[in-house]
């Protein structure tokens, strides 16, 4: 008999089922022609299905390309619809820009008008008062013609007003020139007020000075006088002194000589040279006592006298010099 998947097979492809055989009471042939006639319906109903399988494919690859297509065709009419959006967008902003811009110059432009507006009301009222000042003024112009024609100096008003304008500028610049002139004279005035205050003062600082000179010249004085006192203390010490030295220079110039004359000594000694003039003296009282001593030795209470050593500073040239033998 067949098998149940044939079956199946059969069942799903032509609606109706083989008939079951029983195998064991038909022929081997039989079977075989059975077993062909089945594999020839499984062949007719695989070929069936196979058909029915690649219409299938075909109706599903054209879905396919309908699908690709509309997809396509959606995102063309996306993107047409994005761009329509976007220039919609961008007409909008430019429209909404300009309505911005035109409320912005409707607003500056009623501002500019209402301030133009204001303007013109003070240019009239300006120009109201101007003809108020003209009318007022009339009587001047008035008088100026009849001015001018006294005058008869100048060709029209304002060549006349241009001279006293120029008159005018020439008084105000001596006027300032004036005040500048005060001006440097009150700073002339305090100069001088400073300079007699500087001048007082340093005249006081030179009478305080000269004051202190003064006095310093009076103690000068003072110091002067009693060095000249003193100077004349010293001159007349010094005289006494002096007359004292000549006295004493003549006493030794006498008592030279008088040793010299009675001993018989060579005079080799400058008459002004006291100390060598002593020096001699000295050597000779020397020598007489070294006489004494020798005469007189066995004399109780008799000393040699002692004599002073020389003042002179030279070498003695007298010591040769003895006492003449006659005179021993």
């Amino acid at each position: 008999g067949l098998s149940p998947h044939v079956h199946a097979l059969l069942h799903m492809t032509h609606g109706r089922t083989v008939p079951t055989w029983d195998a064991a009471a038909l022929l081997p042939t039989t079977r075989l022609l059975l077993k062909r006639r089945e594999v020839a319906e499984v062949e007719r109903a695989l070929q069936s299905q196979r058909e029915e399988f690649g219409q299938r494919m075909e109706r599903l690859a054209w879905r396919r390309q309908q699908l690709g297509q509309r997809k396509k065709q959606l995102q063309d009419d996306v993107l047409k619809f994005d761009a329509v959006l976007k220039a919609s967008a961008a007409r909008r902003e430019r429209a909404l820009r300009r309505a911005d811009e035109a409320r912005a110059q409707a607003v500056e432009q009623g501002a500019r008008a209402a301030h133009l507006r204001q303007e013109l009301e003070g240019l009239l009222r300006h120009r109201e008062r101007l003809a108020q000042r003209l009318r007022s003024l009339r009587g001047f112009s008035d008088y100026l013609r009849g001015v001018l024609a006294r005058t008869g100096q100048f060709q029209d008003i304002p060549a006349m007003l241009a001279h006293f304008r120029a008159l005018v500028g020439a008084w105000a610049a001596l006027v300032q020139e004036a005040e500048a002139g005060q001006e440097r004279l009150a700073q002339g005035r305090a100069r001088l007020q400073r300079y007699q205050e500087a001048a007082s003062s340093e005249l006081l600082s030179t009478a305080n000075e000269l004051a202190q000179l003064r006095a310093h010249l009076e103690a000068a004085r003072h110091d002067v006088l009693q060095g000249e006192t003193r100077w004349a203390l010293v001159q007349s010490t010094a005289a006494q002194k002096t007359l004292l030295l000549g006295q004493i220079k003549l006493a030794v110039l006498n008592l030279f000589q008088l040793v010299t004359a009675q001993l018989e000594v060579p005079t080799d000694v400058d008459p002004e040279d006291t100390e060598a003039q002593l020096d001699t003296v000295l050597l000779c009282m020397q020598d007489l006592a070294d006489i004494c001593t020798k005469l007189c030795p066995r004399q109780p209470g008799l000393r040699p006298p002692r004599f002073p050593a020389a003042t002179s500073m030279r070498p003695l040239r007298h010591r040769a010099a003895r006492v003449h033998p006659s005179r021993e």
